[in-house]
């Protein structure tokens, strides 16, 4: 992934969607001009939020527009690959932001590399999962289990992909699923009838990352990786602020668009 074979992993738990999506855009940023001098590895959880991506619009999702504002549920279009997909808790959420140039990968490699992750992941509980060359992520049967959206900026790949562990079933039912009919989604919780624990299969996707990937994770906490990019995240910061008139805005023009 890079020269040295070291890449910077961070830990975030559950953060909102908007704050991650432009923490990942200013580490692209960064990463290209090497403010960032090593590729990173964002591990968290998202609130319930419904992300479109490039192809995808509201016609994808399968409730009134009412039932989703009386929700609180926000609805995101982004950059990356993909139509639709949900995000919420219990679902274990890994953004890389690469240099493919520097790590000398094709993108379906990438792509390949990031199925493997999870495939391996759900294998250490016992759940045999497989690729779908007509749609990118792993899946058990005609159940899909973990899924792939990636964007590349400047050689740059952001986004990532997404492993349903404990997360619930409810808001699945809302949209089509990858904009695909008759599909079905599961998690881990429902192939193997109880519970995971997410710090479990956050230690295997880590061991996994570096096994498939030939990389070593130096584990950096978000204060750390902020201070290379001159940022903050607290209720009162300039990025927020900023967030709200930029991305918000962008966000609900293009949803707008789809009405």
């Amino acid at each position: 992934m890079s020269k040295s074979n070291r890449c910077l992993c961070v830990d975030l738990q559950t953060l909102e969607y908007g704050k991650a999506w432009d923490l990942q855009t200013s580490l692209v940023d960064a990463r290209k001009k090497s403010i960032v001098d090593r590729d990173v590895i964002l591990l968290l959880e998202h609130p319930s939020v419904f992300t479109l991506g490039r192809r995808g619009g509201l016609d994808d999702l399968t409730v009134p527009r009412d039932v989703l504002e009386k929700s609180g549920i926000q609805v995101f279009h982004v950059e990356r690959g993909g139509v639709i997909t949900f995000h919420g808790p219990g679902q274990l959420i890994m953004y890389p932001i690469i240099d493919l140039n520097a790590a000398r990968m094709r993108v379906v490699d990438y792509v390949e590399k990031l199925e493997e992750v999870m495939i391996r992941t759900v294998a250490d509980s016992g759940i045999i999962a497989e690729r779908n060359s007509l749609n990118r992520g792993i899946w058990v049967g005609n159940k899909k289990l973990g899924s792939i959206g990636i964007a590349i900026r400047k050689g740059i790949c952001f986004h990532g992909m997404s492993l349903n562990v404990n997360i619930s079933m409810k808001h699945f039912g809302w949209m089509n699923p990858c904009g695909l009919k008759q599909v079905e989604i599961s998690s881990m919780q429902r192939e193997l009838s109880h519970k995971v624990l997410m710090s479990k299969v956050c230690g295997a996707i880590k061991k996994h990352v570096e096994s498939v990937f030939g990389i070593n994770l130096i584990k950096t906490g978000l204060p750390e990786l902020l201070k290379k990019l001159n940022k903050s995240y607290d209720s009162e910061s300039n990025i927020k602020k900023t967030f709200k008139k930029t991305r918000l805005a962008e966000t609900e023009s293009a949803i707008r668009s789809h009405i």
